[in-house]
């Protein structure tokens, strides 16, 4: 009863149809395929629609569990299981946290290149962002100097690829984690690599833009200390 991830083949599609494999109050609705992201990595679910027979069910929210459940708004009809249903994601919403999501690789490479940081944490809403680095030292104007290395990779409109490799093969491209904890599960047999060309190489699970010209630019709002060594950099998405 397993879900077709659409969002996975092709983080474009807004609008597909279904049909209904679960409905419940308690879990949500499973459909056979679908283009909700849902969440996960640092990036939120994505939100939209189903319509059905002349009703409207809002999805409010996403989660994987043994399925991927998908969670109305509260008050809305649940179509029952069969029902052929037309899906639609909020496109405003995904298109942002995809840039958003690019934008932060662009940082994660940026950063590693330019300084041999590793990545503690991060989140992400849509068009703004957070991302801790493993960085004793601070040379003086880093957080201009990040913007401006970042903003130069975005115009030079670097490809972003979106690959498959099985665990051995992935786990052999080197620094391919760019976390200081490796975060994918060890039961995870195929990993999926996302490559910005010439910059960035490494495993990911979320939704991007094509090139890093789609992102738009980058402003580092805020640089914080954490102690310990982390450092924290905001950023804005504009």
């Amino acid at each position: 009863m397993h879900t077709h991830r659409l969002d996975l083949d092709d983080p474009s599609v807004r609008e597909w149809d279904a049909i209904v494999l679960a409905s419940s109050a308690e879990d949500g609705i499973v459909l056979d395929r679908s283009a909700f992201y849902p969440g996960g990595g640092g990036q939120p679910p994505d939100e939209g629609v189903l319509l059905w027979g002349g009703v409207r069910t809002r999805i409010a929210g996403t989660r994987k569990g043994d399925e991927q459940y998908l969670i109305p708004a509260e008050g809305d009809p649940l179509p029952p299981v069969g029902t052929a249903v037309r899906g639609a994601l909020d496109d405003e919403r995904r298109t942002a946290l995809m840039r958003t999501h690019s934008g932060l690789h662009v940082l994660c490479g940026v950063v590693f290149r330019d300084y041999g940081a590793l990545v503690t944490g991060g989140n992400m809403e849509p068009l703004s962002a957070r991302m801790d680095f493993d960085l004793t030292e601070v040379p003086d104007g880093f957080r201009d100097r990040v913007a401006e290395a970042c903003n130069a990779e975005i115009s030079a409109d670097r490809r972003i690829q979106v690959s498959s490799l099985p665990r051995e093969q992935a786990f052999a491209i080197p620094d391919i984690i760019r976390t200081a904890t490796n975060l994918v599960p060890p039961e995870v047999e195929v990993v999926r690599i996302v490559d910005i060309v010439g910059l960035d190489t490494q495993a990911d699970g979320g939704t991007h833009v094509a090139s890093t010209s789609m992102i738009g630019g980058i402003e580092v709002t805020k640089l914080e200390n954490k102690g310990r060594g982390f450092r924290r950099l905001r950023i804005r998405i504009v």
